[in-house]
């Protein structure tokens, strides 16, 4: 089996790339773009540890700051997290899903109950509120990312899905700008730079 590149610091700000458009508006795009392949053969990683993790789920709210992070929740964000990329790709690539990353999404569905509870207090009297054990925490932020990627796949946003054109850089996007193709500058920079040099080489 080939060996995976390593994976960045989660905290290296020179290696996180900026949120990919469309990031803003689907949770499970951000998700899903946690992960990065960078140029030399590097890998940026968001999840890579429980400590990352944990600042990735707080930094999007969907975890309270007293959730503790263990390995096993962060390599189920991770699993999670790679057939959701699976799911992207087989739609970007308009072909079928692979049925272990359907039945993975949809497990994180079911897995804990979806509606708000009933609560009433004399403050604020009767409201629904998201309540669940503090060791369920990570099964809701899973549902909701597994909420979300089913949102975007089955939403009219599906057609502007698009892989990052910028090799080799392994992110997703949506085409909210014309003919975009990159998900940062950064990539934008990069495959520009690349056409110039190429034209200047006189390379194909």
């Amino acid at each position: 089996m080939k060996e995976a590149p390593p994976a960045a610091p989660a905290d290296d700000v020179q290696s996180a790339p900026p949120p990919a458009p469309g990031a803003d508006r689907h949770p499970a795009l951000d998700f899903a773009d946690s992960t990065a392949a960078l140029p030399g053969g590097q890998r940026y990683d968001a999840l890579a540890t429980p400590d990352a993790a944990r600042r990735w789920l707080l930094a999007r709210d969907l975890i309270s700051p007293d959730v503790r992070m263990y390995e096993v929740c962060a390599a189920r964000s991770r699993t999670l997290r790679g057939h959701v990329r699976a799911l992207f790709a087989a739609r970007v690539e308009d072909r079928m899903a692979p049925a272990e990353s359907l039945r993975a999404v949809n497990e994180a569905l079911t897995r804990v109950p979806a509606a708000p509870l009933l609560t009433w207090d004399e403050t604020d009297g009767p409201r629904r509120v998201q309540q669940h054990p503090t060791d369920q925490a990570v099964d809701h932020a899973l549902a909701a990312l597994a909420a979300d990627a089913a949102d975007l796949l089955t939403s009219p946003d599906a057609t502007l899905l698009a892989a990052c054109g910028a090799a080799p850089c392994d992110r997703f996007l949506l085409r909210t700008h014309g003919r975009r193709h990159w998900c940062s500058t950064r990539c934008g920079d990069r495959v520009r730079a690349a056409r110039a040099y190429a034209r200047r080489s006189g390379t194909p």
